[in-house]
């Protein structure tokens, strides 16, 4: 997974764009989001990471400050994803898919199902067999009819 990961640019989305943040999360892009970050923040977690500043706000684009920033302008949350895939000229992959923790966009790990045991419901432990952990967050994922209706989902509206 890190190769796919390193070959694609990491993003920062400001605060005008959490939707749009977890959407990108679901496709497997490092995406970060802070709901409180401001601005200099912005440049500053930008400049430090290599990130691209994904933004709906004219007047940091104006500053002319940030290195690399994409300025979202759709308020339509699918658009905004047409827009930043049209961007990295890509469109999405299911082995990408949900790879990525939803909440702290660490990228998840494979992890034995008798280790989570405690940590799941009984039908989900009998009836999945695959679980990916956060190293992050320590969030449990699990398969279940997700992948299949998202990538429905975004091939229908992308």
């Amino acid at each position: 997974m890190s190769e796919i990961d390193s070959s694609h640019p990491k993003f920062l989305a400001d605060v005008m764009l959490g939707s749009l943040a977890k959407w990108l999360r679901i496709l497997g892009y490092d995406t970060e989001y802070d709901n409180q970050i401001e601005d200099r923040e912005i440049l500053s977690r930008c400049l430090q990471a290599d990130r691209i500043a994904l933004t709906r706000d004219r007047l940091l684009i104006q500053q002319g400050r940030l290195p690399r920033q994409l300025f979202i302008e759709s308020e339509p949350l699918f658009e905004q994803i047409r827009e930043v895939l049209a961007f990295l000229g890509d469109g999405p992959h299911p082995e990408r898919l949900l790879t990525r923790c939803l909440e702290c966009n660490a990228l998840l790990t494979e992890v034995a199902k008798e280790r989570i045991r405690t940590r799941i419901q009984p039908y989900v432990y009998k009836t999945q067999s695959r679980f990916k952990l956060c190293p992050g967050c320590d969030k449990i994922y699990w398969g279940g009819t997700h992948r299949k209706n998202i990538f429905a989902r975004l091939k229908a509206r992308l």
